[in-house]
């Protein structure tokens, strides 16, 4: 048995491995990946020098107000997270801690990963093209899009291209635009039924959409919690399930008339 005057030294030499292990896990790496509020972009005008939108076929109006999709982005597959990063980006709002299998499939290089988020990105554009055209009725009128967002991957910003399509090419239907001069940020995927789905990231895409000027955010409504958790303050969310409700949401609030969902 330890007296009391040797106990202390006896745990003070047990603490020598015990700070080489937690130094040791602070600087090892963890399959963990931080994300970041990423860039937005405005579906209505252009990015990097090129319009997003450009239609033919068919005469388009031109729009006030801005359309902006949002983006996160992640530290890479192969980047080196330490248990430090992972501490820090639990405590701070403007961070997430993700599992890094849930950002970049396992087993994948960064070029097969970049292949298959710009796949998505192809897919999504195709879908949100065709589901703008059938809300409008015009998948018979010979109208061919263009849709163009130069280093941004995924399928997170159908909603936002099939909105600005649809506001390019009719507004709010009676002279109007469909942002009534707002800056309205959003995201989700787009089925070309229409159907709205959710993403991923909205707590960090909803302080990206703040700090580029949005007073009004689109969101799949099963990530209203999400949204809500870490709401910047200014910003009104508006949770959409549909391509048919969101134009409904944003015609209500821009004429002032009628009810607009809320989180």
């Amino acid at each position: 048995m330890l007296s009391r005057l040797t106990r202390p030294r006896a745990l003070a030499v047990c603490a020598v491995p015990l700070v080489a292990l937690v130094a040791t896990a602070g600087l090892a790496p963890l399959p963990f990946s931080v994300a970041y509020p990423g860039t937005t972009a405005d579906v209505l005008g252009a990015h990097k020098g090129t319009p997003v939108i450009t239609i033919s076929g068919a005469p388009t109006r031109e729009t006030r107000g801005q359309l902006r999709m949002t983006t996160i982005v992640a530290t890479g597959p192969d980047a080196h997270v330490s248990l430090g990063d992972v501490i820090d980006g639990w405590f701070r709002s403007d961070q997430a801690v993700m599992p890094r299998d849930s950002v970049y499939p396992s087993g994948e290089t960064t070029e097969q990963i970049e292949r298959h988020n710009t796949e998505q990105m192809k897919e999504s554009q195709d879908a949100a093209t065709g589901a703008a055209l059938t809300y409008l009725k015009r998948t018979d009128d010979g109208i061919k899009v263009t849709l163009k967002l130069a280093d941004v991957g995924g399928p997170s910003a159908g909603l936002l291209f099939s909105l600005g399509i649809i506001d390019k090419l009719e507004g709010d239907g009676s002279g109007g635009d469909l942002t009534g001069g707002r800056t309205v940020a959003g995201t989700g995927t787009i089925d070309a039924d229409g159907t709205v789905g959710a993403v991923g990231g909205v707590a960090l895409k909803t302080q990206a959409a703040r700090r580029d000027g949005a007073t009004v955010f689109l969101v799949p409504r099963d990530e209203c919690a999400e949204a809500k958790a870490e709401l910047p303050k200014g910003l009104r969310l508006i949770p959409v399930t549909t391509l048919k409700g969101a134009v409904a949401s944003l015609v209500a609030l821009e004429k002032g008339t009628g009810s607009v969902p809320s989180c």
